[in-house]
């Protein structure tokens, strides 16, 4: 091959790097933003690119109305303004909440049932938080045989 055919492949190749690296990636992003932005329906709460928080009150072609603070703000932006939807429009949310409830649901005790326990049922009951004190018995309080002890006991060489 020629020096020249090996640099314009070379040139090829780093443009097909390129665009495999950078370019593709950054439109698969702008398509998901506009694909979000497109989504937005009244209800959701969203950020700003501007850091606003808020929630959407009206939907047009290329504005919005959102709702913020305590007072309830009103005011108008553009749609190209909007950086992330944090919550869906409530109606997703209870569906969620509801499945959630009717899997999970733990047995109260109420203090009645507690009250009508029995003197023995009470006392299996406790020993559960009579646990034994783990700093009296600590390996640093327990007696240690040193062998300045073993000099000191009496050592009988009968046989």
């Amino acid at each position: 091959m020629s020096p020249m055919a090996m640099q314009l492949i070379m040139i090829v190749g780093l443009f097909a790097i390129m665009y495999f690296l950078l370019i593709r990636p950054q439109k698969k992003r702008e398509k998901q933003v506009a694909d979000m932005r497109n989504s937005i329906k009244v209800g959701d709460d969203v950020v700003t690119i501007g850091g606003i928080y808020g929630k959407i009150v009206k939907v047009k072609e290329d504005r919005l109305t959102i709702q913020v603070g305590a007072d309830k703000t009103k005011f108008d932006i553009a749609k190209w303004s909007i950086s992330k939807v944090e919550n869906a429009a409530p109606e997703t949310k209870k569906k969620v909440v509801e499945e959630v409830e009717e899997e999970e649901k733990p047995k109260k005790v109420s203090p009645k049932k507690l009250k009508k326990l029995g003197a023995e049922e009470k006392a299996e009951a406790v020993p559960a938080a009579e646990s034994v004190d783990p700093i009296a018995e600590s390996p640093a309080e327990t007696p240690v045989e040193t062998p300045a002890d073993a000099a000191a006991e009496p050592v009988s060489l009968e046989k």
